[in-house]
């Protein structure tokens, strides 16, 4: 079924909305992939495996410390990004493709933040204390890389599936 109105026209499963809420639909779901990769990373790793603690150059209960203030930062922001999904869906913008695109691209830039960034270049704490760590790195960061990927691809064809949309 097609509706027309003016020089657009605009199909049932679709929202005239979304095309004013392009950008919050991507930090929305970018929030929440953040928190939840950072929850998981918290969870698995550092909780249930205890590879690690979010600082590890200190004592217990500093490293203890840390994982606790990382968990609250990862709840903040899954929470938030919810909030902004609340309103989304309040304001009749809320469009679930493009925020699972910035859902896999805020996941993605949390881990490859993490393995780069707090792993090599702080040395904050390793994935896995082992004599090769390098196979731990490899799967880490291609898996941060897989999901930037199919976030960004994701957010494009959604961007231009508005773009074609809007210039009809």
């Amino acid at each position: 079924m097609t509706v027309s109105g003016g020089n657009k026209s605009l199909h049932h499963h679709e929202n005239p909305y979304q095309i004013n809420f392009l950008s919050r639909n991507l930090w929305s779901g970018f929030l929440f992939g953040l928190g939840l990769v950072a929850f998981i990373d918290e969870f698995v790793f550092h909780q249930l495996l205890q590879w690690h603690h979010f600082y590890d150059k200190s004592t217990s209960e500093i490293g203890l410390l840390s994982d606790g203030l990382f968990h609250a930062f990862s709840w903040f922001a899954t929470v938030g990004g919810m909030f902004m999904v609340a309103d989304l869906r309040r304001r009749a913008g809320f469009w679930l493709k493009r925020w699972i695109g910035g859902m896999f691209l805020g996941a993605g830039a949390f881990q490859l933040y993490d393995g780069i960034i707090q792993h090599k270049m702080m040395k904050l704490h390793q994935i896995r204390y082992v004599d090769n760590v390098l196979k731990y790195d490899l799967i880490w960061n291609i898996l941060a890389a897989f999901m930037i990927i199919g976030g960004a691809y994701i957010l494009i064809k959604t961007g231009n599936h508005l773009k074609g949309r809007k210039s009809r």
